[in-house]
This record gives C-alpha cells, structure tokens and sequence, in this order.
C-alpha cells in the first residue's frame, strides 16, 4: 500500500489531520493507520491533500476554423496532471452530418492510450435532428450525461431545437451547459466594426458586449424552466450575466454556474497591447471590464458560483494566432489555462476563501454537477486514489518557458504565485511531483 502521512485532508465539510492508504487504484483507509514493513511512505508534511482537481471545460485536439488546437491529449493531461488536476471533462463535438456517438467514439480513440490523468467527455450537440434524438439513450448508456449547446457561431442551434434538446434531454437525466451569447449581435458588430476601419484586436470586446451575453444567458435559462431540464452556464464572464442567473434562481430553474480564472484577473485592457500581443488573450466570451472581475469575486466568494474550469483551447501564437494579425475576426478564439488553474485561484482569492472551498469549487462540485461524485471528487474509503497533495509554501514565477502545455505563451507570464503540487495522483500512481508530470499515462475514461 501508498500511505500518505502528516497532511491534513481537505473536504467539503472540514480539515482532518489523518492518513491515507491507497491499494489497486483505491483510497483503502483513512485514520490513524500504522505502516507495515512494505508500505511506501508519502510525506505531506505542510501539505494540504485534496481530492484530485477536476477540470470540466477542456477542448484538446480540437479542429477550429482549420486550425486545430496546439494541445492533445498527450501535452494536454501532462500539463493537467504537472498542475494538479486528475480528471478533465473534454468536448467531443459532433459537427453537421454527424452521430453523438460516433462523435463519441472519434473523441475516446484521440484520448485512448494518451491522457496522463482520467477524461470524461460532454457531448456539444451542433446538428439536433431525429437521429440525434434517438441516440440520447445510448449516449447516456455510454457514460455520457452532459450535453452542450452553443447560441453563437457556425456551431449553434436556434432556440426551438435547444428547447426540443433540452426536453429529450430530461428524459435521460442529462445536464445540458450552453455558451451564451448572441450570435447575431455578435456577427452585426464585427461586421460593422471591420467596415469601420477596426481590425485590431481592441475591437474584439467591442464586439462581444456584455449585454449580448446576458440576453443569451436570459433566453437559455427560460427555455430551462420551460423544459425543466437541469442547465449550466458555462464560462460566464460578466455582473449583467450573473444578474440574469440570480433572476432565474429566484423563479425555480435548476441552472449550475461555471465560470473561468481568466475572467477574474485579466481585464480588456490586454487588447490594447502593442504588437498584436492583444491576440494571446482573445477568447469567447472575451476579457471583461474591473466591475465584471470583482462581480465574479464576490460570486465565488458568497457560493453563487458553483464550479471553476478553464476552457482551455490553447493556440500557438507565432503561427495559429498570428493568422488574425490583419483580421482580428480571424484570430482563432481561446487561451491556455490547464496547468495553472489551481494555483491563479490562490493568487486570485488567498485566504479569501478556505480550503473548503478550493475543494468544493474544483473538485466535489464538478463530480457532483456533472455524474462522477463519490467516486471522483471526494477523499474518502471505497473512492478513486486520486489525490492532489498541495504545499502551499513554494513561492514561484509563471513562465511559458517552464510550462508543460504545448504552447508558446501563456497570459499569466510573469505572474508570482504561491503554492504547488508536491505529489499528484491519478488512480494510484505517482502522475506528478513538484510541478512536473511524469512519464505514466494512468488516464482512464470516465463513465459518468
């Protein structure tokens, strides 16, 4: 057996200085638990240990507009795992002409073989029709219980089909997330901003208002009481989009709120960079205004956030960005963000917030939200050995140049942080120590 010793366990519900042995994948016993002769030893001393680090808003291996994200599943699990994460929740995609579940299946065989930490996959519905419909059932049956809509792009469907999905989605259980925004609105401003003489990434928040957000996140959850199917905001960036779930709150609609370290310390100010460095922060939704970051502060802090992920969709700067440089509608939309997740919430809130919180917000709440709670998500007997041994004492610098995503940049260069997984394990085995991955690839899939 794995014994860890001399941490202090973190759950939802309070701190615990107890060990904890590990045995074929599993938390055997938590207590005070006397090694034998051939248990390996773990020492946390100074360490807070988590149940592992759920990330549930990933796009790895993703084509884009032609382009296709500069992460796989390989790069992309290494860099979850170096930054504490155990089980991502990737998107597979299921573009027009398509099946669910041969999305499905194109989405496990990119992962099979390659993913340092466990994967699970919501299924982004772009083509709802009959077949589509029919298949729910097997989806679910596959270990599938989330769906995703877009209201935006060349991805999205009009509000009746998301209205039919959501009330075939019920049916099955699912929890249907949707990216909230009005493409229309958006489409219109772009185009009349460009035949402005704007082409620069300054106008890319200009064309993604936070008001165009807010509508969509209005319209969504309306349809969610109408079909009484459980819903989840994802990504939400903006205090009028907050607003508008509280509203919906106060009328009985079941809706989860995700949303995005990036949205809580980056401002719209990095568009105005010179040099088309403004490009390395352009994401949908886009970087907000100061009242938007503080709103979304006060939301994690008083609980009216439920989940923190990080819609990573990372893009290589000196070329897949740079195809914007004269377009910034050309620009593909996403930023990297797997690998420091955990510890830009620590510089973002300190001790703002409890342990307790950091668990609830990025482990037992995504494992509960989206099918995978007790298993994952929680330290206790019977539960996967995934396990996050946190030393908040290590003081150190963000540096692309250090990092184990597979990308050029990343928008927290230089930024001084606090805190690092001494030791991160995915279903028992050692994935990483000290901030570095190593070479095993424990990832499994994740039937929810």
């Amino acid at each position: 057996m794995k014994i860890i010793q001399n941490g202090t366990l973190v759950t939802p519900k309070g701190l615990y200085d107890l060990s904890l042995a590990i045995y074929n994948g599993k938390i055997v016993e938590i207590g005070e638990i006397t090694p034998k002769e051939d248990d390996e030893i773990i020492d946390a001393s100074g360490c807070l240990v988590f149940p592992g680090f759920i990330d549930a808003h990933t796009h790895l291996d993703l084509p884009v507009g032609g382009n296709l994200t500069a992460d796989d599943f390989e790069s992309g699990t290494r860099a979850a795992a170096a930054g504490g994460t155990t089980t991502i929740v990737d998107f597979a995609t299921q573009y027009e002409g398509d099946t669910l579940l041969n999305a499905l299946d194109t989405w496990k065989r990119k992962a099979e073989g390659k993913a340092h930490v466990n994967y699970a996959f919501h299924m982004a519905v772009c083509d709802w029709n009959d077949n589509a419909r029919h298949e729910l059932k097997a989806l679910r049956e596959a270990g599938v219980s989330s769906l995703k809509v877009y209201m935006a792009y060349d991805t999205a469907l009009n509000d009746a089909e998301i209205l039919e999905l959501l009330e075939d989605a019920k049916k099955y259980g699912f929890i249907v997330g949707c990216h909230c925004e009005n493409g229309s609105v958006i489409t219109n401003r772009q185009e009349r901003l460009k035949a402005g003489g704007r082409f620069g990434t300054d106008a890319h928040p200009l064309a993604h208002p936070a008001e165009a957000e807010a509508e969509a996140i209005s319209r969504f959850c309306y349809l969610g009481k109408l079909s009484g199917c459980p819903i989840n905001i994802v990504h939400l960036s903006t205090r009028l989009g907050l607003q508008e779930v509280k509203k919906a709150k106060e009328q009985g609609v079941k809706v989860y709120v995700e949303s995005c370290p990036q949205y809580m310390i980056l401002d719209e100010s990095k568009y105005e960079l010179p040099d088309f460095e403004g490009a390395k922060y352009v994401c949908s939704p886009p970087l907000r205004r100061a009242e938007d970051i503080y709103a979304l502060r006060e939301a994690v802090i008083v609980g009216d956030i439920d989940t923190i992920a990080t819609d990573h969709c990372s893009f290589r700067f000196d070329t897949q960005k740079n195809l914007g440089r004269d377009d910034f509608t050309k620009i593909p939309n996403g930023c990297p963000g797997i690998e420091h997740r955990p510890v830009i919430m620590k510089k973002i809130f300190g001790d703002q917030i409890s342990a307790m919180d950091y668990c609830r917000l990025m482990s037992s709440n995504p494992a509960k939200v989206f099918g995978m709670y007790p298993r994952k998500g929680a330290l206790q007997e019977g539960a996967d050995a995934d396990i996050t041994v946190w030393d908040p004492g290590v003081k150190w610098t963000i540096r692309a140049n250090d990092m184990e995503q597979n990308v050029d940049y990343t928008p927290f260069e230089g930024l001084k942080v606090e805190g690092r997984p001494r030791f991160v394990f995915v279903n028992g085995e050692l994935a990483a120590e000290n901030g570095r991955s190593t070479d095993i690839h424990m990832g499994e899939y994740v039937r929810r």
